[in-house]
């Protein structure tokens, strides 16, 4: 058996011209993401790290932000194109481990959701799927409330 991991991350900074969108969940808050699809940064940092472990490139080379095909999607299409990528490849996922790190809004009444959507759309059991959410403590600009950021890992198995 070959075991692989592979990390990803994102940020995208904050707008009041669209909804907020996190791990397919929108979460009510004056403020969404800027972004060239639905800007949601822990399913594009989760697609980096599949990607990454399976040494397929990035989210980029997939889903170039010039390609208008890309427009306002959202990133649960980055994520099931992934997920059949992989099994082309013949690699299992083991499971995904994401950290939101944004100071406002409060990630833990969406968690739980956060994590069943992901589940769902990763053809995983729900144990397989971990999101926390971490706040800087005013540093940075997650701090400063400026924008989101995500990191990820991912577990592949063939």
């Amino acid at each position: 058996m070959t075991i692989r991991i592979g990390s990803g991350y994102d940020v995208h900074a904050f707008t009041a011209e669209r909804p907020l969108v996190l791990a397919g969940i929108t979460i009510p808050h004056e403020y969404g993401l800027a972004g060239h699809s639905d800007a949601d940064a822990v399913i594009h940092a989760i697609v980096d790290a599949l990607l990454g472990a399976a040494a397929l490139g990035d989210i980029g080379q997939h889903f170039p932000s010039k390609d208008i095909r890309w427009k306002d999607q959202p990133s649960t299409v980055f994520l099931s194109y992934t997920v059949d990528l992989l099994r082309q490849q013949q690699w299992s996922i083991g499971n995904v481990d994401a950290t939101i790190v944004a100071e406002q809004p409060r990630m833990s009444p969406h968690i739980e959701a956060m994590r069943a959507h992901l589940a769902e759309h990763l053809q995983l059991s729900l144990d397989q799927v971990s999101i926390k959410s971490k706040t800087t403590d005013g540093l940075g600009f997650a701090g400063r409330r400026e924008g989101i950021a995500c990191y990820a890992v991912a577990l592949l198995e063939k």
